[in-house]
């Protein structure tokens, strides 16, 4: 992959700092339909070969008995307080979800070339983003609350390109889904996908844009694989995060949020959830 498209992609895209909360937060207690509803937030050590890998999983604690599982790949800035909110939001939809860290001990990017440096090994060799993501897998599945045999993952920017390759490269998992993540990569193999595909795209995303998403559902069509492909009128790429915008003017980058996007692509989200565990 061309490092100029990356270090653009670097600059579009957008991330909160991390500020972790302590380890086993009961971040947020709400009542909902007359049911008390207390989100656990567990920070996680995990590894994959010799990278140690740091974590967060999120779940209801009144809930009880297994339910589906979801894993969340940040944006190659690297793990921080938008996935993890994300995390919490699926939690309080009675998921249990874990927020991946896809580079190691927890690293964050300090600038466009600090995310360069961290994400174009996963770029330039789409195999590490099933291996990363299998070693949360296996971490997720240790918790009494994960049904395995329901099992997901979603991704922003960077991470739907993680979670889109790790499909096509044969993740155990019944679905990915990407946010405006890039679409290139791994050729897709009918053979060894399992997971059901949902790819959230801005119609304006002038970083992915019309040639790559064309390449993307020619490769599927001719493969003969399921997936939907949904695409959003007036969204920018990171349409989805709240951080957006203000970036977006700093560095002069055609990016916004765009909240009917948003809402319309995790209500496409939970509906296409919806109907893969039940």
């Amino acid at each position: 992959m061309n490092h100029n498209f990356l270090f653009s992609i670097a600059i579009a895209i957008t991330s909160f700092a991390c500020n972790d909360s302590k380890t086993n937060d009961k971040s947020s207690t709400m009542d909902s339909s007359k049911t008390t509803m207390s989100i656990q937030e567990d920070s996680v050590t995990y590894s994959d070969g010799g990278t140690n890998l740091k974590g967060y999983i999120s779940y209801d604690e009144n809930k009880k008995g297994k339910r589906p599982a979801v894993l969340i790949v940040h944006e190659w800035w690297g793990l921080g307080a938008y996935t993890r909110g994300r995390a919490k939001q699926l939690a309080e939809l009675g998921y249990i979800a874990m927020a991946v860290d896809m580079y190691g001990d927890g690293k964050t990017a300090a600038d466009p070339k600090e995310a360069q440096a961290l994400a174009t090994p996963f770029y330039m060799n789409p195999q590490l983003t099933l291996t990363r993501l299998n070693a949360a897998m296996k971490k997720l599945k240790e918790y009494s609350q994960t049904d395995s045999s329901n099992m997901a993952a979603m991704g922003y920017c960077y991470g739907g390109f993680v979670v889109l390759n790790a499909a096509k490269l044969g993740a155990d998992l019944k679905g990915v889904v990407s946010f405006h993540g890039n679409l290139t990569g791994a050729p897709v193999d009918k053979q060894k996908l399992k997971a059901k595909i949902l790819v959230c795209h801005g119609a304006d995303d002038q970083f992915v844009k019309k040639e790559e998403v064309d390449a993307f559902k020619h490769s599927m069509d001719s493969a003969g694989v399921e997936y939907t492909f949904k695409a959003y009128p007036n969204a920018t790429h990171a349409f989805t995060n709240p951080a957006a915008t203000e970036y977006g003017k700093k560095f002069n980058m055609p990016i916004a949020y765009n909240a009917a996007a948003d809402t319309a692509s995790w209500n496409d989200m939970k509906d296409f959830f919806n109907k893969l565990f039940k």
